[in-house]
């Protein structure tokens, strides 16, 4: 049988983006195809999934029952969880009665059939794969410009970048005049840090 290798497993609420503050099971995939770095991205990347342990479907579905009881959403991320996510493994989790969300970096094209997909690249424009979202979300640092982004969807969102789990008040300001002078965009704060939650 088939094994995804998982990083964790865990039942929080959505820290960011437009569904921020809804209970969530998070399913973490170990690996990333990018290297995020302040002097590449603006911001250095903050998770750890380099670590993982192999687990099926039925083993994945197991530990997201008993990790949330009763909450329909979960959350694939990652590192990036499309490298690993599939036709299989979408189907299984609709089968056992939850919703998909996913996070990606937009590097890869998804697979059909999932029912909310952030896209925040970490690539160049022209290196994007996936195209269409619910919502596209930059992490921008102090500086950096609104992006000319190549994806469609119906959520723009600025997330300022963090510096562990603190915000820069400067940073803050930079993204808060960017959306003011950008209305088609939102602010994005990953409010789980400021929560003091995963």
């Amino acid at each position: 049988m088939k094994a995804y290798l998982v990083n964790e497993i865990f039942y929080s609420l959505q820290g960011e983006g437009v569904r921020a503050g809804t209970p969530n099971l998070f399913l973490r995939f170990a690996g990333c195809n990018q290297t995020c770095t302040a002097r590449t991205h603006g911001f250095d990347c903050d998770t750890d999934s380099a670590d993982g342990r192999s687990l099926t479907l039925p083993e994945i579905v197991a530990e997201l029952r008993e990790a949330g009881p009763g909450c329909e959403w979960v959350i694939l991320t990652g590192g990036e969880p499309a490298l690993q996510v599939d036709a299989e493994l979408i189907a299984g989790l609709h089968d056992a009665g939850y919703r998909l969300a996913i996070e990606t970096n937009g590097s890869m094209e998804l697979p059909e059939g999932l029912d909310w997909i952030t896209v925040s690249p970490k690539v160049a424009e022209h290196a994007i794969r996936q195209k269409t979202a619910d919502e596209v979300k930059y992490v921008r640092a102090c500086g950096q410009e609104i992006p000319q982004t190549v994806v469609r969807a119906r959520n723009q969102l600025i997330s300022p970048a963090f510096a562990g789990d603190h915000l820069d008040r400067k940073t803050l300001e930079w993204c808060l005049r960017l959306v003011k002078e950008h209305p088609q965009w939102r602010l994005s704060v990953q409010m789980h840090k400021a929560w003091g939650i995963r």
